[in-house]
């Protein structure tokens, strides 16, 4: 626990600036000595370590507000920087409510998005065009490019556009993009045709915005002068999130006072995919050698275990700021960790967990947020909130998983192989055989209306301009799909895979543009393991549906309000949130750290200048400080799940968690001690999840539910050892002892 010293000991009234203090003390500010240090700053860059919960934000309002009140600095010549709208408008309202600053003054000062500041300056100089807010939109327009290019079966808009922004993020010119093959060449085309659609229809996207001001401010030299003499003052918030353009915008505007106050957290970097780049707040100090550092190492927001645990998890990166939070909740709750068989029985655990919180009047449901590493890990945990009617937000992909453009096809096969008569189905399969949807819809039906088959998908045959070797695999996908209908529908999913499925999506253009062609082997693997619980391929197509239904109805129900609802995200989606309680899910070797961030061939776009070494070395790092994001958004409680089995094989904890606590000695890990629970010193603030052994496969000291059907249990923490024998199981309430458990990774 950190023993905080505020402004009420540390200003004096003797200083000069006393009056500021004690009026935010008034308003129940009471800021502590590493805040005071930034709020005074006046000339010159400074950078703000801001841990996670430290109040970053307070310190941004604060200092807007000492600069004008105390420092008499014009309200219209500051500009305060940050990337969402809700941040903006938060500090806009949060400066209005300080100490000699009103509404009006307030409305005076630059709270701004990067977005909205750049196309500010751009709509000065006659830039005009309309903004696309509207992705889908976007998404039809490069369908509308596809089609006319003949690729229309080839692409997925939406990654098409997601390398597009990447390549103009990085400052690439598209027209300079290498054509040294067929496919660079149609992707140049591509991208080109998309640009000058914009162009043509005389608009522009949010990238554009960004790009159009970069190159104005470059080519203006007195546009750059009016905007350097406006805003003295300038702040930049979640600096570790800012791009190549975002970053060279900001130093050209403070590039002749300097007066840049940049407030982030290195060990928040996890958004290089997206273009941040981490060593512009590593290496602020070079960029700007006067510039003084202030850490903001005291947290708000969490118990101090969740804060010990966060700092012993990301104290293992070698590339960061070096810092320890403290905490200052009072409270003597451990994070709890679990290990269930598989993703389905984590699933089934954690929606019994939220329902005895909910029916005990512990928790509401809108307390509660489900993290995970990518999309596919949500498979499972929506589809039991589902079933069990809780009510959740789900702030990934609108489509679910089934639906996916890798699972989609899968699907569509096992619905012709229980109905052959399905034409979606049929539709939806064309892709896979190379054959254009349009077209092949339209043999079908035409011949089905001379001459109905039992197997409509035969009239493939009669494509006009159809080679011999195609006429032969739409023969061998029609064999597949019959010996497909009487299989389980796991054997069913491993045969189309095996036979084609895998194949194609490896030759497979738009898997090639994917970023991390792992991320698509792992939704398969989801979907097997979704797969893997039913016996027919009729029982597993009615729970897709079903599955669809439901999600349907509580979406048409329940879009209107997000209150009491659970939260589910991934971890990229969580950061700058906090919930009192957290669950943190799939947190097993091959998730987190995740296989394909560990793949140093995909890792060419996202750490484009390290080399392979270094390239893994920043990946690691990059999903280590995934990890710790996760951890540190939980107030209250934090629950952490391992499943044993990850896509189908065994998986151990993940690292991350492992390399929290210090290896037991070389006596505690004797092999005549095996039995015994590993002695481990705890982390400096916060008690461990779990005694680990070197390897995954240490016994702890654990409260045991003894009812057989249920699977619960929890850490023995040191205090246990003082209090009674047996305790109240959490979700069936039945008694729990003292026992073992056995952290190796168990046998399906």
């Amino acid at each position: 626990m950190a023993h905080i010293t505020t402004s009420i000991d540390i200003v004096t009234d003797n200083d000069n600036d006393a009056s500021f203090f004690r009026d935010l003390e008034e308003q129940g500010i009471l800021l502590n000595a590493p805040q005071i240090e930034a709020v005074r700053h006046f000339d010159g860059p400074l950078l703000t370590l801001a841990g996670a919960g430290s109040g970053k934000t307070t310190v941004l309002v604060c200092r807007a507000a000492y600069l004008v009140t105390v420092h008499q600095v014009d309200p219209r010549r500051l500009l305060l920087v940050t990337f969402s709208k809700k941040a903006a408008e938060e500090m806009r309202e949060r400066i209005s409510l300080m100490p000699g600053l009103n509404k009006q003054i307030a409305a005076t000062i630059q709270a701004r998005t990067f977005h909205s500041f750049c196309l500010q300056i751009i709509r000065t100089h006659s830039f005009d065009q309309d903004i696309i807010t509207n992705t889908r939109y976007q998404q039809i327009s490069v369908k509308r490019i596809l089609l006319d290019m003949g690729l229309q079966d080839t692409y997925q808009p939406e990654v098409l556009l997601s390398l597009l922004s990447s390549h103009k993020m990085q400052m690439t010119d598209i027209s300079e993009l290498p054509e040294s093959t067929a496919e660079e060449k149609e992707l140049k085309q591509i991208f080109l045709r998309y640009e000058e659609w914009k162009t043509t229809n005389h608009q522009i996207d949010f990238d554009d915005i960004l790009l159009n001001c970069y190159y104005l401010l470059k080519q203006k030299p007195a546009a750059l002068r009016s905007l350097q003499q406006r805003f003295t003052y300038i702040s930049v918030d979640e600096f570790q999130d800012t791009n190549l353009v975002q970053y060279e915008i900001i130093r050209m505007l403070c590039s002749a006072h300097q007066n840049l106050m940049i407030v982030g957290d290195d060990d928040q970097t996890i958004y290089s995919f997206n273009g941040a780049r981490h060593e512009f707040i590593l290496q602020f100090d070079q960029s700007y050698p006067t510039a003084k550092m202030v850490t903001l190492d005291i947290n708000y927001r969490s118990a101090p275990s969740i804060v010990g645990l966060g700092n012993a998890i990301i104290k293992h990166n070698q590339q960061r700021k070096k810092k320890t939070l403290r905490a200052t909740k009072q409270s003597e709750a451990s994070p709890q960790y679990i290990r269930p068989t598989n993703s389905d029985e984590e699933a089934e655990w954690i929606t019994r967990h939220l329902q005895l919180n909910m029916n005990e009047s512990l928790r509401c449901y809108g307390d509660a947020a489900i993290l995970y590493r990518s999309a596919s890990n949500s498979r499972a945990i929506i589809e039991q909130l589902i079933l069990q009617n809780i009510p959740f937000v789900d702030f990934g992909d609108k489509e679910s998983f089934y639906e996916q453009w890798m699972i989609k096809p899968i699907i569509d096969h096992l619905h012709l192989a229980w109905n052959r008569r399905n034409f979606d189905a049929m539709e939806g399969i064309l892709g896979t055989l190379y054959i254009n949807r349009e077209l092949g819809m339209k043999i079908i039906h035409d011949q089905e209306a001379i001459q109905a088959k039992k197997w409509p998908l035969i009239h493939l045959l009669q494509l006009p301009h159809l080679k011999d070797f195609q006429k032969d695999k739409v023969k061998e996908r029609l064999k597949l799909i019959k010996s497909s209908a009487p299989l389980k529908p796991l054997d069913a999913i491993q045969l189309i895979r095996r036979d084609f499925y895998d194949a194609f999506l490896e030759t497979n253009k738009q898997s090639k543009l994917t970023q991390h062609k792992e991320l698509i082997k792992e939704a398969l693997d989801e979907l097997e393991s979704s797969a893997k619980r039913f016996d027919t391929l009729e029982l597993f197509l009615h729970f897709v549906q079903e599955v669809a239904e439901k999600r349907r109805e509580m979406k048409l129900q329940r879009e209107d309000s997000t209150d009491n609802k659970v939260s589910l995200m991934t971890i990229h989606k969580s950061k700058g949130l906090e919930f009192p309680v957290v669950y943190l899910i799939g947190a097993s070797e091959g998730n987190m750290p995740h296989s394909s961030a560990l793949d140093v061939k995909q890792m060419k776009d996202v750490f484009p200048k390290e080399n392979s070494r270094d390239k893994a070395a920043a990946a690691l790092e990059e999903e280590r400080r995934l990890a710790y994001v996760a951890i540190t958004r939980a107030k209250e409680e934090l629950i952490i799940s391992s499943p044993a089995y990850y896509r189908g094989k065994k998986a151990d904890p993940s690292r991350f968690l492992l390399s929290a606590f210090p290896k037991p000695n070389t006596a505690a890990s004797s092999p005549s001690s095996t039995s015994r629970t590993t002695a481990i010193r705890k982390p400096t603030i916060g008690g461990p999840i779990v005694h680990t052994r070197d390897t995954p496969t240490g016994v702890i000291e654990a409260w045991v539910c003894t009812t057989g059907s249920c699977k619960a249990w929890q850490r023995i923490t040191s205090s246990d050892d003082r209090g009674p024998s047996t305790r109240a199981c959490p979700l069936c309430k039945s008694p729990m002892t003292k026992g073992s458990k056995d952290l190796s990774v168990r046998k399906e």
